[in-house]
């Protein structure tokens, strides 16, 4: 980053009494709390990691530095459920992201379809990347596609999977135009993510356990023989004081 655009001194300070603001509204909120999920507790954690977030910024573009704490972000946390205890209908909502990680198997596999169901000659829709991805998804399950992406020359991404409470089922036709529109979070009963930034974490702390072991082991390699010749006479003297 660029001098010019790196915060001033004064916007790492207001950033920081934003996030001493915060601390205190949360506290308050916290204290007055009027049940488990209480949405004032809710809001003013949101307030708190957002500011929080804000200042280790700041701090790091202004002076190379981080705080010694981090708070969890909000993006995917999900508020109170505030939907009927016993839901009439529910909604799944599903994302699946993919790579074309091979696009000649994903159009040799568009083809043989075409070939199999048209007349034959393999020449159509399944010449192009977006009419070959057409064709599949038509034929197969998108369910049987996330079981075995690689057949079609795909590679799998982040996925997301939402269960939302309804009051009641939706008027048939009413939501295909806009099928994730108007989700309230306050009414989504689960969520499951899975997302290849999970596993760089769980390998992050993988390395960083295997960095202690190797450690702990050099620290073993340079202990002195002659002070472990020492421990080992010294347990043979205390064994035989103990026998006599």
């Amino acid at each position: 980053m660029s001098d010019a655009a790196q915060p001033t001194a004064a916007e790492v300070r207001a950033a920081a009494e934003a996030v001493k603001t915060a601390l205190d509204r949360h506290l308050a909120a916290v204290e007055g709390r009027s049940g488990e999920d209480d949405p004032a507790v809710y809001e003013a954690f949101n307030q708190l990691a957002a500011a929080a977030e804000v200042y280790d910024e700041l701090l790091y573009d202004r002076y190379d530095e981080v705080t010694p704490f981090e708070i969890p972000g909000t993006d995917d946390s999900l508020p109170p459920y505030t939907g009927p205890e016993e839901p009439n209908a529910v909604s799944v909502l599903i994302r699946r992201d993919y790579a074309v990680a091979e696009p000649q198997r994903l159009l040799a596999q568009a083809q043989r379809v075409e070939a199999a169901v048209g007349d034959g000659t393999g020449t159509e829709a399944s010449g192009t990347i977006h009419g070959a991805l057409g064709i599949l998804f038509d034929e197969f399950e998108a369910d049987e596609i996330a079981s075995r992406p690689k057949e079609f020359g795909l590679e799998e991404g982040d996925s997301t999977l939402w269960v939302t409470a309804a009051d009641e089922t939706a008027d048939p036709g009413a939501w295909l135009e806009a099928p994730f529109e108007g989700v309230d979070p306050q009414r989504v009963v689960c969520r499951f993510d899975v997302s290849a930034v999970f596993d760089d974490e769980i390998n992050d702390e993988l390395d960083d356990i295997d960095e202690v072991d190797e450690a702990e082991e050099e620290i073993e390699d340079e202990l002195d023989p002659d002070l472990d010749a020492d421990l080992d006479e010294d347990e043979d003297l205390e064994a035989l004081e103990a026998d006599r």
